[in-house]
């Protein structure tokens, strides 16, 4: 344990720096409950004060037979062997004298050493001194008794303060000699030695640590009667018999396992004490286990591995039955009710189609599109020009020998010549490449040598659009050229080609308009 402010010193902390006002500093801590509660008469009140040492290791008793009031948590000097010892104040007032009623001292005829005065600064440099030297002691002392192969663990020194007395607690199984360890002690110390036995619960409890439940251990914290332990306590509370679940951090069986066996031991006292077995007409039934807290009983057959539960009423019954030499057919379960709510598991539904996550819609559309686009961009850089039918417009390309198309009906017809270009000419024609639509379509010519608009080729076309129509003209010689046309009144205007003279033939000798 410990604290984070004290009540004196500099700077805060428990550093020695003076009287803790929490009393967080001790192991051993008692907070005082009686301590501001008023006394009609303050010259009765208890003049025995509690002193604790080696932050709670160790506490002792002393007689205050000054008129000076000390406070927990003050650092005092008190009465030692030879000397003084330095020690804090860990309960005063009328608790005290509680606690001497239960440790059955008497107040008034036992022994106190005496408080001498509060420590001053020349007692507390001691003091932080002589600790400074129980590490190494310690350490020196163990290296002793290995030598003299003494069959005994130094658990911890502790130095009076002023260095004259020290005393050794150990921890053995057998009866030690240590009269030769203890003529060594002296001599290599310069203490007057005093060697105390204690077990392995009281070296955990000067050790320290955390128990299995998460919390500070008992006997570090507040436990100070060490009562035997054993399994029956494990047994009278249905525990399984496990020394590794059911030892302390001091080897021996925790003592938490007699907090409440006083509690099993009244509610078993309701259970009978000679139904261990039962008889019924499929065989015997062995107990296995008292359940106190639903009152049940439960049984195991030897053909089976079930266990059976049964109220008490019904083994008494059972066991009246036996003593008469009759055995019953069944065993007549009891129905166990849980009292715990029953966890429904969640049932698992398609829900394909159902979640719509707008993220990865999204993303997905992006690409979609991305692919679309790049699809459309090799299709196009692939294939040659197409003239697709619903009167739209297409554009012409030359000197790539790709052959022209012509497709009937309404749509766009190119007609390419020169160069070695194929050439598709409607019946009627003179072997002149034209273009024909009817009702206000479109009509194109190219003549030889001429040059289709390209990607990255030639110029910027001018269309000139009147009632509708759409006329272009390309003159040969590699270059191109756009005169602007008039188209009346929804009629076929021809292209003309080669030289600037117009030649428009027509199906069946027609005039050109």
């Amino acid at each position: 344990m410990g604290c984070g402010s004290c009540g004196t010193g500099k700077p805060g902390g428990c550093k020695s720096n003076g009287g803790c006002s929490s009393g967080g500093c001790n192991r051993m801590n008692v907070h005082d409950w009686l301590a501001n509660l008023p006394f009609s008469d303050p010259e009765s009140s208890c003049r025995i004060v509690e002193i604790s040492f080696n932050n709670g290791s160790r506490k002792d008793y002393y007689r205050n037979n000054s008129l000076q009031y000390y406070e927990k948590g003050e650092m005092v000097a008190v009465e030692g062997v030879s000397g003084f010892d330095v020690g804090m104040v860990n309960v005063t007032g009328e608790l005290v004298r509680l606690q001497l009623k239960k440790n059955n001292i008497n107040e008034a005829t036992a022994e106190f050493k005496k408080i001498l005065r509060r420590a001053t600064e020349s007692d507390m440099n001691k003091m932080a001194e002589t600790k400074t030297r129980e590490k190494d002691v310690m350490i020196r002392s163990r290296a002793i008794a290995r030598q003299l192969n003494l069959q005994m663990k130094i658990a911890e020194v502790e130095l009076q303060a002023d260095g004259r007395k020290g005393t050794f607690f150990y921890i053995a199984d057998d009866r030690v000699d240590f009269r030769e360890l203890i003529k060594v002690y002296a001599s290599d110390f310069k203490v007057k030695v005093e060697m105390r036995q204690i077990g392995a619960r009281q070296e955990a409890g000067k050790v320290g640590g955390i128990g299995s439940c998460g919390r500070e251990l008992c006997c570090s914290s507040w436990l100070t009667d060490f009562k035997s332990v054993n399994t029956n306590a494990a047994r009278y509370q249905n525990l399984s018999i496990n020394q590794t679940k059911l030892s302390g951090q001091c080897g021996r069986l925790k003592c938490c396992l007699n907090y409440e066996l006083d509690t099993y031991l009244d509610a078993l006292q309701d259970f009978p004490n000679d139904a261990d077995m039962i008889e019924v007409m499929k065989g015997r039934a062995f107990l296995i286990k008292k359940d106190i807290f639903k009152n049940l009983m439960w049984y195991s057959m030897p053909d089976s591995t079930k266990h059976y539960p049964l109220t008490i009423e019904r083994v008494r019954k059972i066991k009246a039955l036996n003593r008469e030499g009759i055995k019953p057919e069944e065993l007549e379960i009891a129905e166990v009710v849980s009292s715990k709510p029953k966890e429904i598991e969640p049932e698992f539904v398609d829900v394909v189609g159902q979640i719509s996550l707008r993220s990865l819609e999204r993303n997905s559309k992006r690409r979609r599109d991305r692919e679309k686009g790049q699809q459309q961009n090799r299709s196009n850089e692939g294939r040659g020009p197409q003239n697709r039918q619903g009167g739209g417009n297409a554009p012409q390309r030359g000197g790539d020998g790709r052959g022209p198309q012509n497709r009937p009906g309404g749509g766009q017809q190119q007609n390419r010549s020169g160069d070695g270009r194929g050439q598709q000419n409607r019946p009627g024609g003179e072997g002149q490449p034209q273009q024909q639509r009817s009702g206000g379509g479109q009509q194109r010519q190219q003549g030889g040598g001429g040059n289709a608009p390209q990607r990255g080729e030639g110029r910027p076309q001018q269309n000139n659009r009147q009632g509708g129509g759409q006329q272009r003209q390309q003159g040969g010689g590699g270059g191109q050229q756009r005169h602007p046309q008039s188209r009346q009144g929804g009629g076929n205007n021809p292209r003309q080609q080669g030289g600037g003279q117009p030649q428009q033939p027509k199906p069946g000798g027609g005039e050109p308009s």
